[in-house]
């Protein structure tokens, strides 16, 4: 899954009503990541963690990061619905925008472009 293109730097403050999307190698990602959960679900805690680090390694992500691929899958989200939808998770504000900023970066998500953009 990995690209030949060089990561893309992110800007430090998206713009307000900023909504990402998964490119195709991110729904690629997504699918991998649900198969590692499923692959190792009747294994425990530290077979899950330990697959998922290993899954998130190679595509220079965090184990959590996954969490975001399935927020993102078949929708245009902003930051603050994807905070709203995982704040039962624990995953605060704060940890949301640094997922979007590594997948950006990853080039498995992107912004999708503003209407003052197009």
């Amino acid at each position: 899954m990995q690209t030949d293109v060089a990561p893309i730097s992110t800007p430090k403050r998206w713009p307000r009503g900023q909504k990402f999307t998964l490119t195709q190698a991110g729904l690629e990602a997504e699918v991998a990541h649900r198969d590692v959960i499923n692959s190792v679900r009747s294994m425990g805690r530290s077979a899950l963690d330990t697959a998922l680090a290993a899954w998130a390694a190679p595509l220079g992500l965090q184990s959590a990061d996954g969490v975001l691929l399935r927020e993102l899958a078949g929708k245009k989200r902003g930051l603050n619905e994807l905070s709203e939808a995982l704040e039962d998770t624990g995953i605060d504000a704060a940890a949301v925008k640094g997922s979007i900023d590594r997948l950006v970066m990853a080039r498995l998500a992107e912004p999708v472009p503003l209407a003052s953009q197009q």
